[in-house]
């Protein structure tokens, strides 16, 4: 049902994707009439959703998922699965917080690779993050739950944000490294870390999602000469 090349995605370590502008017009905060024609637009393009994909895809996806991703991403609303996968149903566990953080969604997690068994746990960060470059400064006036969450993000104070958003998520990386010891140690999960680069701040290409770690190897190279341990998944559709 699903056509993925994860596989072939890890072997290439990255993998490119055009930046697309929302045809809605400038959105103006705290205007309900703006929400009530917003509410109108995603009732449409839901519909029309729903038309194109036809019962039957639905009746597939009624039967239960066995994703094999399951992704942390940041809730920055210019990060979502259009930009990994076409067809994301059914394949990607999507989490997404502050800062793409294990920490604050660690059942989430859990629940997507112990239960629901993702091979495949990636953390996405991305370029002009808000999370940190809150937790770059001084954000003492924020709310309390929001405090609460940039305090596990750990980076070193006074860096450029692209640099900040590598360091969070290798970070992110080598603390699922240590819940999930066992899993990596016999092969049965892979743990990547990457960024969605769509200010090209790391000079690979606008809207790109560059690979930056792969089980704790954060050397360029290495990355690029690592084998697609994932190899058999690109020959069918069938989840084990």
């Amino acid at each position: 049902m699903f056509k993925k090349h994860l596989a072939a995605w890890l072997a290439a370590a990255a993998f490119a994707v055009p930046m697309t502008a929302h045809a809605s017009s400038e959105h103006h905060a705290g205007d309900a009439a703006v929400a009530l024609a917003y509410i109108k637009e995603i009732q449409a393009d839901q519909n029309a959703y729903a038309t194109t994909r036809g019962t039957t895809f639905f009746q597939e996806l009624s039967k239960g998922q066995k994703p094999r991703a399951t992704v942390v991403t940041c809730s920055d609303s210019r990060v979502h699965t259009n930009m990994l996968d076409s067809t994301p149903e059914g394949d990607l566990f999507m989490i997404r917080n502050i800062g793409n953080q294990l920490a604050t969604s660690k059942g989430s997690v859990q629940y997507g690779v112990n239960h629901l068994g993702s091979s495949l746990l990636l953390f996405i960060g991305h370029s002009s993050c808000g999370a940190i470059k809150a937790a770059n400064g001084d954000y003492s006036t924020l709310e309390a739950p929001i405090k609460k969450e940039l305090d596990t993000i750990n980076i070193t104070k006074g860096s450029a944000n692209i640099d900040g958003v590598k360091t969070n998520v290798n970070n992110q990386v080598a603390a699922a490294l240590k819940e999930w010891a066992a899993q990596v140690k016999k092969g049965e999960l892979l743990v990547v870390g990457a960024v969605y680069d769509f200010a090209d701040d790391m000079k690979q290409g606008t809207g790109k999602l560059n690979i930056i770690n792969i089980n704790g190897e954060t050397d360029p190279a290495k990355l690029r000469s690592m084998p697609a341990p994932a190899a058999k998944a690109a020959q069918g559709h069938e989840h084990h």
